[in-house]
Protein backbone atom coordinates (compact mmCIF):
# COMPACT_ATOMS: atom_id res chain seq x y z
CA UNK A 1 0.00 0.00 0.00
CA UNK A 2 0.98 3.72 -0.52
CA UNK A 3 0.37 6.68 1.38
CA UNK A 4 -3.55 7.96 0.56
CA UNK A 5 -4.47 5.05 -0.51
CA UNK A 6 -7.92 3.79 0.79
CA UNK A 7 -8.61 1.06 2.63
CA UNK A 8 -11.65 -1.28 4.81
CA UNK A 9 -10.27 -3.36 7.29
CA UNK A 10 -11.30 -4.86 10.88
CA UNK A 11 -9.72 -4.30 13.99
CA UNK A 12 -8.67 -7.42 15.85
CA UNK A 13 -6.17 -6.29 18.22
CA UNK A 14 -5.13 -2.97 19.77
CA UNK A 15 -1.19 -1.76 19.91
CA UNK A 16 0.76 -1.07 23.08
CA UNK A 17 -0.14 2.82 22.38
CA UNK A 18 -4.08 2.23 22.01
CA UNK A 19 -4.39 2.34 17.83
CA UNK A 20 -6.53 -0.60 16.74
CA UNK A 21 -4.89 -2.87 14.54
CA UNK A 22 -6.74 -4.83 11.22
CA UNK A 23 -5.20 -6.27 8.23
CA UNK A 24 -6.56 -6.17 4.53
CA UNK A 25 -7.07 -9.02 2.18
CA UNK A 26 -3.56 -8.88 1.11
CA UNK A 27 -2.47 -9.03 4.82
CA UNK A 28 -0.89 -5.56 5.07
CA UNK A 29 -0.92 -4.31 8.97
CA UNK A 30 -2.26 -0.90 9.43
CA UNK A 31 -2.69 0.96 12.89
CA UNK A 32 -5.31 3.03 13.63
CA UNK A 33 -6.17 5.46 16.53
CA UNK A 34 -9.53 5.89 17.44
CA UNK A 35 -10.87 1.89 16.29
CA UNK A 36 -11.11 -0.29 18.68
CA UNK A 37 -11.70 -4.72 18.81
CA UNK A 38 -14.53 -5.07 16.80
CA UNK A 39 -14.87 -2.18 14.78
CA UNK A 40 -15.40 -2.26 11.15
CA UNK A 41 -13.84 0.73 9.69
CA UNK A 42 -12.41 2.71 6.16
CA UNK A 43 -9.52 5.47 6.17
CA UNK A 44 -6.68 5.86 4.49
CA UNK A 45 -2.72 5.20 4.90
CA UNK A 46 -1.67 7.95 6.65
CA UNK A 47 2.27 6.49 6.88
CA UNK A 48 3.45 3.61 4.93
CA UNK A 49 6.29 0.84 6.01
CA UNK A 50 6.86 -2.07 3.93
CA UNK A 51 4.79 -4.49 5.61
CA UNK A 52 2.44 -2.14 7.97
CA UNK A 53 1.26 1.19 7.85
CA UNK A 54 -0.73 4.16 10.12
CA UNK A 55 -4.26 4.79 9.36
CA UNK A 56 -6.21 7.66 9.45
CA UNK A 57 -10.10 6.53 10.52
CA UNK A 58 -13.07 8.16 8.18
CA UNK A 59 -15.87 6.32 8.61
CA UNK A 60 -16.65 3.37 11.19
CA UNK A 61 -18.62 1.22 8.61
CA UNK A 62 -19.87 -1.22 11.65
CA UNK A 63 -19.19 -0.30 15.17
CA UNK A 64 -17.69 -2.84 17.46
CA UNK A 65 -20.44 -4.18 20.26
CA UNK A 66 -17.73 -3.54 22.63
CA UNK A 67 -17.40 0.01 21.54
CA UNK A 68 -19.03 2.74 24.41
CA UNK A 69 -19.60 6.88 24.36
CA UNK A 70 -16.57 7.63 26.19
CA UNK A 71 -17.61 9.68 29.44
CA UNK A 72 -15.00 12.01 29.04
CA UNK A 73 -15.16 14.73 26.05
CA UNK A 74 -11.80 14.81 25.75
CA UNK A 75 -10.52 11.17 25.60
CA UNK A 76 -9.86 10.79 21.86
CA UNK A 77 -7.67 13.76 22.22
CA UNK A 78 -5.73 13.57 25.47
CA UNK A 79 -3.44 10.87 26.13
CA UNK A 80 -4.16 10.05 29.13
CA UNK A 81 -7.13 7.23 28.34
CA UNK A 82 -6.08 5.50 25.18
CA UNK A 83 -8.97 3.41 24.66
CA UNK A 84 -12.07 4.57 26.96
CA UNK A 85 -14.15 3.96 23.94
CA UNK A 86 -13.81 0.71 25.33
CA UNK A 87 -16.07 -1.14 27.21
CA UNK A 88 -14.45 -1.68 30.44
CA UNK A 89 -14.92 -5.77 30.42
CA UNK A 90 -13.94 -6.03 26.70
CA UNK A 91 -10.42 -3.78 28.20
CA UNK A 92 -10.10 -6.71 30.49
CA UNK A 93 -10.59 -9.32 28.41
CA UNK A 94 -7.86 -7.66 26.43
CA UNK A 95 -5.12 -6.95 29.22
CA UNK A 96 -5.71 -10.82 29.74
CA UNK A 97 -5.26 -11.93 26.89
CA UNK A 98 -2.11 -9.65 26.34
CA UNK A 99 -0.21 -11.06 29.59
CA UNK A 100 -0.98 -15.04 28.19
CA UNK A 101 -0.24 -13.95 24.77
CA UNK A 102 3.21 -12.68 25.48
CA UNK A 103 4.29 -15.19 28.44
CA UNK A 104 3.35 -17.94 24.91
CA UNK A 105 5.34 -16.01 22.19
CA UNK A 106 7.96 -14.66 23.73
CA UNK A 107 8.78 -16.53 26.72
CA UNK A 108 7.20 -19.87 25.71
CA UNK A 109 5.62 -20.32 28.90
CA UNK A 110 1.77 -22.06 29.19
CA UNK A 111 2.27 -24.63 31.90
CA UNK A 112 0.91 -22.11 35.21
CA UNK A 113 -1.71 -21.55 36.80
CA UNK A 114 -3.84 -18.27 35.55
CA UNK A 115 -5.02 -16.71 38.69
CA UNK A 116 -7.24 -14.05 36.00
CA UNK A 117 -7.54 -10.48 36.16
CA UNK A 118 -8.46 -8.40 38.80
CA UNK A 119 -10.16 -5.17 37.48
CA UNK A 120 -11.70 -2.67 39.96
CA UNK A 121 -15.58 -1.79 40.65
CA UNK A 122 -15.34 1.85 39.39
CA UNK A 123 -12.76 2.02 36.59
CA UNK A 124 -12.73 6.05 37.67
CA UNK A 125 -11.28 8.42 40.18
CA UNK A 126 -9.02 5.79 41.23
CA UNK A 127 -5.27 8.23 40.24
CA UNK A 128 -3.93 9.94 44.00
CA UNK A 129 -1.21 11.93 41.81
CA UNK A 130 -1.92 14.04 38.44
CA UNK A 131 0.53 16.14 37.03
CA UNK A 132 -1.13 19.46 34.86
CA UNK A 133 1.15 21.12 32.34
CA UNK A 134 0.33 24.74 32.31
CA UNK A 135 -0.11 27.07 29.02
CA UNK A 136 -1.43 29.13 26.94
CA UNK A 137 -3.94 27.70 24.13
CA UNK A 138 -4.30 29.77 20.70
CA UNK A 139 -6.74 32.29 21.40
CA UNK A 140 -4.28 33.57 24.67
CA UNK A 141 -6.82 31.73 26.99
CA UNK A 142 -4.89 30.17 30.12
CA UNK A 143 -5.52 25.93 29.58
CA UNK A 144 -4.13 23.53 32.44
CA UNK A 145 -5.05 20.37 31.09
CA UNK A 146 -2.60 17.47 29.74
CA UNK A 147 -0.74 16.80 26.60
CA UNK A 148 -2.08 15.20 23.13
CA UNK A 149 -0.87 11.44 22.75
CA UNK A 150 3.03 11.89 21.49
CA UNK A 151 2.57 15.79 21.74
CA UNK A 152 3.34 18.74 24.36
CA UNK A 153 -0.36 20.46 22.81
CA UNK A 154 -2.12 20.74 25.81
CA UNK A 155 -5.60 19.64 26.16
CA UNK A 156 -7.77 21.66 28.48
CA UNK A 157 -8.82 19.39 31.24
CA UNK A 158 -9.17 20.51 34.61
CA UNK A 159 -12.22 17.94 35.27
CA UNK A 160 -10.33 14.94 34.03
CA UNK A 161 -12.04 11.66 35.44
CA UNK A 162 -9.83 9.67 36.45
CA UNK A 163 -8.73 11.84 39.51
CA UNK A 164 -10.88 13.23 42.76
CA UNK A 165 -13.38 15.44 41.74
CA UNK A 166 -11.84 17.76 44.08
CA UNK A 167 -8.52 18.63 41.91
CA UNK A 168 -11.10 20.35 39.43
CA UNK A 169 -11.81 22.68 42.75
CA UNK A 170 -7.85 23.35 43.07
CA UNK A 171 -7.43 23.90 39.66
CA UNK A 172 -10.27 26.13 39.23
CA UNK A 173 -8.62 28.16 42.17
CA UNK A 174 -5.40 28.16 40.98
CA UNK A 175 -6.49 29.19 37.81
CA UNK A 176 -8.50 32.64 38.72
CA UNK A 177 -5.42 33.18 40.68
CA UNK A 178 -3.20 33.29 37.75
CA UNK A 179 -5.67 35.57 35.82
CA UNK A 180 -6.15 37.41 39.31
CA UNK A 181 -2.37 38.34 39.73
CA UNK A 182 -0.85 37.76 36.26
CA UNK A 183 1.04 34.88 36.72
CA UNK A 184 2.34 33.84 33.32
CA UNK A 185 2.07 30.10 32.12
CA UNK A 186 5.69 28.90 30.78
CA UNK A 187 6.06 28.88 27.09
CA UNK A 188 7.81 25.89 26.17
CA UNK A 189 9.08 26.74 22.79
CA UNK A 190 11.02 30.34 24.19
CA UNK A 191 11.36 28.76 27.54
CA UNK A 192 9.58 32.01 29.38
CA UNK A 193 6.61 32.51 31.62
CA UNK A 194 6.65 30.98 34.98
CA UNK A 195 4.61 28.07 36.34
CA UNK A 196 4.82 24.61 34.41
CA UNK A 197 3.15 22.09 35.65
CA UNK A 198 0.70 21.67 38.71
CA UNK A 199 1.02 18.26 40.73
CA UNK A 200 -1.86 17.64 43.27
CA UNK A 201 -0.86 14.44 45.14
CA UNK A 202 -4.48 12.73 46.97
CA UNK A 203 -4.13 10.44 50.04
CA UNK A 204 -7.25 8.16 49.54
CA UNK A 205 -7.17 6.94 53.38
CA UNK A 206 -5.75 10.10 54.99
CA UNK A 207 -7.85 12.14 52.90
CA UNK A 208 -4.78 14.63 53.09
CA UNK A 209 -3.87 16.85 50.05
CA UNK A 210 -0.53 17.98 48.38
CA UNK A 211 -0.84 21.22 45.92
CA UNK A 212 2.93 21.14 44.01
CA UNK A 213 3.29 24.35 41.64
CA UNK A 214 6.34 23.74 39.19
CA UNK A 215 7.76 27.21 38.66
CA UNK A 216 10.25 28.64 35.84
CA UNK A 217 11.82 30.84 38.22
CA UNK A 218 13.34 31.29 41.71
CA UNK A 219 10.51 32.10 43.47
CA UNK A 220 6.50 32.29 43.98
CA UNK A 221 5.19 35.72 43.68
CA UNK A 222 1.49 36.09 45.62
CA UNK A 223 1.84 32.99 47.70
CA UNK A 224 -0.02 34.41 50.61
CA UNK A 225 -2.60 35.54 48.29
CA UNK A 226 -2.59 32.04 46.58
CA UNK A 227 -2.70 30.06 50.03
CA UNK A 228 -5.60 32.27 50.88
CA UNK A 229 -7.53 31.07 48.07
CA UNK A 230 -7.18 27.67 49.10
CA UNK A 231 -7.90 27.44 52.50
CA UNK A 232 -11.22 26.89 52.07
CA UNK A 233 -10.44 23.13 51.13
CA UNK A 234 -9.93 21.42 54.56
CA UNK A 235 -8.75 18.90 52.76
CA UNK A 236 -5.04 20.48 51.23
CA UNK A 237 -2.33 19.84 54.11
CA UNK A 238 0.38 20.88 52.18
CA UNK A 239 1.34 23.60 49.52
CA UNK A 240 4.77 23.77 47.98
CA UNK A 241 6.44 25.00 44.65
CA UNK A 242 9.51 23.09 42.98
CA UNK A 243 12.14 25.13 41.22
CA UNK A 244 12.82 23.96 37.14
CA UNK A 245 14.45 26.46 35.61
CA UNK A 246 16.13 23.81 33.21
CA UNK A 247 14.61 23.26 29.19
CA UNK A 248 13.69 19.53 29.77
CA UNK A 249 10.83 16.88 29.81
CA UNK A 250 11.72 16.25 33.44
CA UNK A 251 8.73 17.77 35.36
CA UNK A 252 10.30 18.33 38.69
CA UNK A 253 13.09 20.32 40.33
CA UNK A 254 15.52 18.39 42.68
CA UNK A 255 14.22 20.56 45.44
CA UNK A 256 10.66 21.21 46.88
CA UNK A 257 9.75 24.70 49.13
CA UNK A 258 7.09 24.98 51.63
CA UNK A 259 4.19 28.00 51.48
CA UNK A 260 1.83 25.82 53.79
CA UNK A 261 2.19 22.76 55.72
CA UNK A 262 4.98 20.65 55.65
CA UNK A 263 6.25 19.20 51.88
CA UNK A 264 4.86 16.09 52.76
CA UNK A 265 1.49 14.18 53.00
CA UNK A 266 0.84 10.98 54.91
CA UNK A 267 -1.02 7.89 53.32
CA UNK A 268 -1.72 4.52 53.48
CA UNK A 269 -1.40 0.89 51.73
CA UNK A 270 -2.94 -1.69 53.68
CA UNK A 271 -1.78 -0.87 57.68
CA UNK A 272 1.73 0.37 56.41
CA UNK A 273 1.73 4.45 56.73
CA UNK A 274 4.07 6.43 53.78
CA UNK A 275 5.12 9.73 54.07
CA UNK A 276 4.91 11.07 50.44
CA UNK A 277 7.18 14.34 49.03
CA UNK A 278 6.15 15.82 45.54
CA UNK A 279 9.56 13.80 44.38
CA UNK A 280 8.28 10.09 45.93
CA UNK A 281 7.71 7.47 44.12
CA UNK A 282 4.17 5.96 45.32
CA UNK A 283 2.03 3.72 42.92
CA UNK A 284 -0.78 5.82 41.93
CA UNK A 285 -3.87 3.51 42.35
CA UNK A 286 -3.94 2.87 46.22
CA UNK A 287 -7.04 0.25 46.13
CA UNK A 288 -5.52 -1.83 43.53
CA UNK A 289 -2.06 -1.36 44.66
CA UNK A 290 -3.54 -2.83 48.05
CA UNK A 291 -4.70 -6.04 46.18
CA UNK A 292 -1.55 -6.13 43.89
CA UNK A 293 0.79 -6.18 47.16
CA UNK A 294 -1.35 -8.47 49.27
CA UNK A 295 -0.57 -11.19 46.12
CA UNK A 296 3.10 -10.53 46.01
CA UNK A 297 2.97 -11.31 49.90
CA UNK A 298 0.89 -14.45 49.53
CA UNK A 299 3.05 -15.38 46.65
CA UNK A 300 6.57 -15.14 48.91
CA UNK A 301 4.87 -17.54 51.11
CA UNK A 302 6.41 -15.97 54.31
CA UNK A 303 6.03 -17.61 57.66
CA UNK A 304 8.42 -15.61 59.80
CA UNK A 305 11.70 -17.67 59.34
CA UNK A 306 12.60 -16.08 56.01
CA UNK A 307 15.23 -13.85 54.37
CA UNK A 308 14.04 -11.31 51.97
CA UNK A 309 15.61 -9.74 49.00
CA UNK A 310 13.47 -6.41 47.51
CA UNK A 311 15.36 -6.09 44.25
CA UNK A 312 14.09 -2.39 42.78
CA UNK A 313 12.70 -1.34 45.96
CA UNK A 314 11.77 2.18 45.58
CA UNK A 315 10.70 3.72 48.93
CA UNK A 316 10.11 0.34 50.52
CA UNK A 317 6.49 -0.20 49.91
CA UNK A 318 6.49 -3.45 48.72
CA UNK A 319 9.70 -4.52 51.23
CA UNK A 320 7.60 -2.90 54.17
CA UNK A 321 4.70 -5.19 53.21
CA UNK A 322 7.06 -8.36 53.56
CA UNK A 323 8.61 -6.97 56.95
CA UNK A 324 4.96 -8.18 58.43
CA UNK A 325 5.50 -11.52 57.91
CA UNK A 326 9.35 -12.26 57.57
CA UNK A 327 12.65 -12.76 59.51
CA UNK A 328 14.17 -10.29 57.79
CA UNK A 329 13.44 -7.89 54.46
CA UNK A 330 16.83 -6.16 52.83
CA UNK A 331 16.14 -3.50 49.94
CA UNK A 332 18.14 -1.85 47.67
CA UNK A 333 17.17 0.81 44.86
CA UNK A 334 20.14 2.69 42.96
CA UNK A 335 18.02 6.08 43.64
CA UNK A 336 19.16 7.34 46.96
CA UNK A 337 16.42 9.56 47.84
CA UNK A 338 14.00 6.54 47.27
CA UNK A 339 16.22 4.91 49.94
CA UNK A 340 16.26 7.97 52.53
CA UNK A 341 12.19 7.89 51.86
CA UNK A 342 12.20 4.04 52.88
CA UNK A 343 14.76 4.74 55.57
CA UNK A 344 12.06 6.74 57.22
CA UNK A 345 9.23 4.94 56.41
CA UNK A 346 10.07 1.67 58.25
CA UNK A 347 10.83 3.96 61.01
CA UNK A 348 7.53 5.73 60.55
CA UNK A 349 5.83 1.91 60.99
CA UNK A 350 8.38 1.18 63.68
CA UNK A 351 9.79 -1.73 61.54
CA UNK A 352 12.69 -2.79 62.69
CA UNK A 353 13.47 -5.79 60.31
CA UNK A 354 14.08 -4.14 57.21
CA UNK A 355 17.10 -2.80 55.82
CA UNK A 356 17.64 -0.21 52.54
CA UNK A 357 20.57 -0.59 50.74
CA UNK A 358 21.69 2.30 47.76
CA UNK A 359 23.09 0.75 44.35
CA UNK A 360 22.83 -1.91 41.92
CA UNK A 361 21.31 -4.80 42.85
CA UNK A 362 24.03 -6.93 40.85
CA UNK A 363 26.93 -5.42 43.19
CA UNK A 364 24.86 -4.72 46.45
CA UNK A 365 23.72 -8.42 46.72
CA UNK A 366 26.63 -10.69 46.00
CA UNK A 367 29.10 -8.07 48.19
CA UNK A 368 26.62 -8.40 51.15
CA UNK A 369 26.11 -12.21 51.15
CA UNK A 370 29.48 -12.88 50.51
CA UNK A 371 30.14 -10.74 53.84
CA UNK A 372 27.18 -12.22 56.15
CA UNK A 373 27.20 -15.87 54.92
CA UNK A 374 23.28 -15.70 54.54
CA UNK A 375 21.34 -17.85 52.87
CA UNK A 376 18.55 -15.96 50.62
CA UNK A 377 15.04 -17.35 50.61
CA UNK A 378 12.98 -15.17 48.84
CA UNK A 379 13.71 -13.07 46.02
CA UNK A 380 11.16 -10.23 44.94
CA UNK A 381 11.83 -8.09 41.76
CA UNK A 382 9.85 -5.29 40.75
CA UNK A 383 11.66 -3.66 37.89
CA UNK A 384 10.93 -1.03 35.32
CA UNK A 385 8.94 -1.20 32.22
CA UNK A 386 12.60 -2.28 30.31
CA UNK A 387 12.60 -5.50 32.82
CA UNK A 388 15.71 -6.56 34.66
CA UNK A 389 19.35 -6.72 33.66
CA UNK A 390 20.49 -9.99 32.58
CA UNK A 391 23.28 -9.91 35.27
CA UNK A 392 20.79 -9.58 38.29
CA UNK A 393 18.95 -12.25 37.13
CA UNK A 394 22.27 -14.08 36.93
CA UNK A 395 22.47 -13.34 40.52
CA UNK A 396 19.46 -14.34 41.65
CA UNK A 397 20.19 -17.68 40.34
CA UNK A 398 23.47 -17.59 41.89
CA UNK A 399 21.90 -17.04 45.63
CA UNK A 400 19.14 -20.11 44.54
CA UNK A 401 16.42 -18.72 46.57
CA UNK A 402 13.48 -21.09 46.88
CA UNK A 403 10.82 -18.77 45.45
CA UNK A 404 11.13 -15.34 43.22
CA UNK A 405 8.01 -12.95 42.92
CA UNK A 406 8.69 -11.13 40.21
CA UNK A 407 5.68 -7.93 40.30
CA UNK A 408 6.01 -6.69 36.35
CA UNK A 409 4.71 -3.41 34.32
CA UNK A 410 5.43 -4.88 31.14
CA UNK A 411 4.37 -8.06 30.08
CA UNK A 412 6.98 -8.35 27.07
CA UNK A 413 9.70 -7.71 29.40
CA UNK A 414 8.51 -9.78 31.81
CA UNK A 415 8.02 -13.09 29.43
CA UNK A 416 12.15 -12.39 28.51
CA UNK A 417 12.81 -12.50 31.89
CA UNK A 418 10.69 -15.40 32.94
CA UNK A 419 12.30 -16.93 29.80
CA UNK A 420 15.58 -17.13 31.47
CA UNK A 421 14.67 -17.85 35.03
CA UNK A 422 13.06 -21.41 33.46
CA UNK A 423 16.04 -21.94 31.30
CA UNK A 424 17.80 -22.03 35.33
CA UNK A 425 15.34 -24.67 36.85
CA UNK A 426 13.40 -21.82 37.73
CA UNK A 427 9.70 -22.71 36.93
CA UNK A 428 6.68 -20.41 36.26
CA UNK A 429 4.13 -21.28 39.26
CA UNK A 430 0.64 -18.75 39.20
CA UNK A 431 0.36 -15.64 37.67
CA UNK A 432 -1.64 -13.02 38.47
CA UNK A 433 -3.08 -9.87 36.90
CA UNK A 434 -4.32 -6.41 37.88
CA UNK A 435 -5.61 -3.70 36.37
CA UNK A 436 -3.66 -0.81 37.65
CA UNK A 437 -4.38 1.74 34.80
CA UNK A 438 -7.85 1.26 33.79
CA UNK A 439 -8.58 3.16 29.85
CA UNK A 440 -4.78 2.65 28.94
CA UNK A 441 -3.32 -0.20 27.47
CA UNK A 442 -1.06 -0.91 30.63
CA UNK A 443 -1.06 -3.60 32.94
CA UNK A 444 0.71 -4.87 36.30
CA UNK A 445 1.30 -9.03 36.65
CA UNK A 446 2.58 -10.60 40.19
CA UNK A 447 4.19 -13.92 39.08
CA UNK A 448 5.62 -16.75 41.44
CA UNK A 449 8.29 -18.60 40.58
CA UNK A 450 9.92 -21.66 42.61
CA UNK A 451 13.38 -23.48 42.04
CA UNK A 452 12.84 -27.07 40.70
CA UNK A 453 14.08 -29.37 42.86
CA UNK A 454 17.54 -31.18 42.26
Amino acid sequence: MVKNEKFQIKITDLSSNGEGIGKTKEGYTIFVKGAVIGDEIEGFLMKAKKTYGFGKMTNILCPSKDRILPPCPVAQKCGGCQIQSLSYQKQLDFKLNKVVGNLKHIGGIEDYELEGITGMENPYRYRNKAQYPVGRGKDGEIQIGFYAGHTHSIIANEACLLSPQINEKILGLIHAWMDKYEIEPYHEEVHRGLLRHILIRSGFTSGQIMVCLVINGNSLPCREELVEMLSGLSEIKSICYSVNTKKTNVILGDNVHPIFGPTTIEDFIGAIRFKISPLSFFQVNPLQTKKLYEKALEYAGLTGEETVWDMYCGIGSISLFLAQKAKKVYGVEIVPRAIEDARKNAKLNNILNAEFFVGKAEEVVPAFTERNKEKIDVVVVDPPRKGCEEILLATIVKMAPKRMVYVSCDSATLARDLKYMEGERYHVEKVAIFDQFPHSTHVECVVLMSKVKE
